[in-house]
């Protein structure tokens, strides 16, 4: 089972990972000046994960694959990592699709 972790950045802002069972980042958010806030954005994540319109799929500059999730305003809540191969991308869809609905919450910064 996959989980959020909470984590703060050194000029105090939270972010949040999604963690697969198997320890691997799947998907990291973008930083909040509050940790209600980056709250919210973890239970966007567990809301828009199943919908396969919330992804977004993407190339980097180098031309490796990543995605974005994004929110039903449209506002990205969560990148993923670069993989080497569309299909690696698409496992990595699918491990959030997964994972996130369910998913329990680490604050490391309690």
């Amino acid at each position: 089972m996959g989980k959020f972790v909470i984590k703060a950045q050194k000029d105090g802002q939270f972010y949040f990972n999604l963690v697969a069972g198997n320890g691997q980042n799947i998907l990291k958010s973008e930083a909040y000046k509050t940790k209600a806030s980056c709250i919210n954005g973890i239970n966007s994540v567990k809301k828009n994960a199943a919908d396969e319109k919330r992804f977004e799929r993407k190339e980097s500059k180098t031309g490796k694959p990543f995605f974005n999730l994004k929110a039903g305003n449209g506002q990205v809540i969560g990148t993923s990592e670069l993989y080497e191969t569309e299909a690696a991308r698409e496992n990595g869809i699918a491990s959030v699709q997964k994972n996130a609905p369910e998913a329990t919450t680490e604050d490391t910064t309690a």
